[in-house]
């Protein structure tokens, strides 16, 4: 089959063009015939432009164009002329002309797709990812598509420009399991060893540290089996950034850097720099989470110093076990029903926290089941620390201080979304979190974990609490947060060798696991390793957040489902004998 390669894009051609002879490729999108005439939208990824296929202008031409149908692939030469009055389309770029056909050629049929090509959002999503191919022509993906490969070339270009090298890390590593359960892969060669799918380069760009390159990236794969949600995948990228000779304020100048260039060419918005920084326990103390959404207003209070005589049993316990009392006021709330409040009480519960106290503000006080319990002075105290008026709506949560924070935070957002608080057009919220624990304690193990991973520094001028009160080290560590999302994470890194060890000490883990999972980052340190830090981005979340949509499944062009699996392609599937015997494997 022959036919003439296209002189024009389906989204290129204007009224500058009128009286060219062109060729348009693409694909039938829609089809009319009114009363002789056939009309047909042809579309490709740049744009869609109408092409006529009259009996008065080419009778022939006009049979074969009444031959296609939709999703049809087909070569059209013709010759651009204005619309007509009153029928141009001023919302496409091309609505000025269209194209009077003088040949057609049908390169390729196609079958009635399973669901129409322009309506593929609206279809339930194992559908569209069972026809991933299909899904993927649609308006919406083809535009996820193509922002998120500028967005890569927005995020090469600006390391080039700061002199960064673009080095590849390997994807078949040792397994050094960080949390996260690793991919293994088995090895033929190396009966009954495996290698591990990287859960991140860390180990690997701390070498390169080592090694002499100040200033690497990459735009990288990562893999973790775990269990999935919304915006989490097993498969999944990063555009990873490490530093030598550097501390937090040059990583905070050069990120910001990022996100402004980002914001710009991606979005066409000015992003005003400096980003505000808040530490780790303001966010949580202020927003129950490390990760605020602070595209409104409301803010929890610590409400300790209220109850601090108090003869209340619940708020009494909470205190006398180092606990909190904490409080959010929703504004004009007073009028919620019982039953919209024994909703949202079921709502905390279910996230695990004992219950929620209520407590509507009136003329004359506070009005709740529990009010009889509390002095006139504490009542007065809850009203003046929330600056509540009358027609408010309280609620407070008490008990261990990170649980009832979260549990807080968790309906903060919900009284938002109730709400209506955050609108679409809000400026967008950055921030960066500072100052996380280095560590948090594991209850069911009885052990200390890495609260980020355990090549991040403590403070250093906190190193003398290692040995007697490691729980209360602060790490220099930092998160970048968009519109309640963590977007990337990092930290200035370890880089001596004996501080490494008693780090490795701390968590538990033997010098023998030490030297097993770690010997050679270990050994390398030892000659000669450069203080260093850097950060890494969730980049399918970040191109999620910059197209507006609620699953990183829509900025992916072949994703999984939440189990795991792709629908499209069968995986992952059954293998024969013959391969797991040649890998020394046996399923059970």
């Amino acid at each position: 089959m022959t036919f003439k390669r296209r002189t024009h894009t389906c989204g290129e051609l204007s009224e500058t063009n009128i009286g060219e002879k062109i060729v348009l490729n693409g694909w039938v999108d829609t089809r009319r015939d009114l009363g002789g005439v056939i009309f047909i939208d042809l579309r490709d990824r740049y744009g869609i432009t109408q092409v006529i296929f009259e009996p008065t202008y080419n009778e022939e031409m006009h049979k074969e164009g009444s031959k296609l149908r939709s999703e049809y692939v087909v070569a059209i030469e013709g010759t651009v002329r204005k619309r007509p009055a009153d029928t141009e389309n001023p919302n496409l770029p091309t609505g000025m002309i269209d194209v009077m056909v003088d040949k057609v050629i049908l390169l390729n049929e196609a079958k009635t797709p399973p669901f129409p090509i322009k309506k593929s959002g609206d279809v339930n999503e194992d559908i569209r990812l069972e026809y991933r191919y299909l899904d993927l022509r649609g308006e919406k993906m083809q535009k996820n598509m193509l922002m998120r490969s500028k967005m890569y070339n927005s995020v090469r270009n600006f390391f080039n420009d700061q002199e960064f090298l673009e080095i590849e890390t390997p994807y078949l590593m040792k397994s050094t399991p960080e949390g996260a359960r690793d991919f293994l892969v088995p090895s033929r060669i190396h009966r009954g060893k495996f290698y591990a799918l990287p859960q991140s380069p860390q180990t690997y760009k701390q070498l390169l540290m080592v090694s002499g390159f100040d200033k690497y990236f990459q735009i990288v794969k990562c893999f973790r089996d775990e269990d999935l949600r919304a915006d989490r995948q097993p498969e999944f990228t990063q555009i990873d950034i490490e530093m030598s000779f550097v501390d937090q304020e040059d990583i905070f100048s050069l990120v910001e850097g990022l996100m402004v260039k980002l914001f710009k060419e991606t979005k066409n918005q000015e992003l005003e720099t400096p980003i505000k920084r808040i530490s780790f326990h303001e966010a949580m103390e202020k927003y129950g989470s490390d990760k605020p959404d602070l595209r409104f207003n409301m803010e929890l209070k610590t409400l300790n110093h209220v109850f601090e005589n108090t003869e209340f049993k619940v708020f009494k316990d909470a205190i006398d076990n180092n606990g909190i009392i904490t409080g959010l006021l929703a504004e004009g709330c007073g009028d919620f029903t019982r039953n919209q409040l024994d909703v949202l009480t079921n709502y905390v519960k279910q996230l695990g926290a004992g219950g929620l106290i209520w407590m509507r503000v009136k003329e004359d006080g506070l009005e709740a089941p529990v009010a009889k319990f509390m002095s006139d002075e504490e009542k007065e105290g809850i009203i003046d620390s929330l600056s509540a008026k009358p027609g408010d709506l309280i609620f407070i949560i008490s008990g261990p201080k990170m649980k009832s924070l979260s549990y807080m935070g968790s309906l903060r957002l919900e009284m938002a979304r109730r709400l209506d608080l955050i609108k679409p057009d809000a400026k967008p919220s950055l921030l960066w979190v500072t100052n996380f624990p280095l560590l948090e304690w594991d209850e069911d193990t009885k052990r200390f974990y890495a609260m980020h991973h355990p090549f991040t520094s403590p403070n250093l001028d906190e190193l003398d609490k290692l040995d007697n009160n490691p729980g209360d080290i602060n790490a220099r560590a930092y998160d970048l947060v968009l519109d309640g999302n963590e977007i990337a994470g990092g930290s200035i890194r370890i880089h001596d060798a004996e501080l490494q060890s008693k780090m490795f000490d701390t968590l538990g883990i033997s010098k023998e696991e030490a030297d097993r999972k770690f010997g050679f980052l270990m050994n390398a340190f030892k000659y000669g390793a450069p203080p260093h830090g850097g950060i890494a981005f969730g980049f399918d979340r970040l191109a999620m957040l910059f197209a507006g949509e609620d699953s990183i499944r829509d900025v992916i062009a072949f994703p999984k489902t939440s189990s795991a699996s792709s629908l499209m392609d069968d995986s992952p599937s059954n293998v024969d004998e013959d391969q797991l015997r040649e890998l020394h494997i046996k399923v059970k």
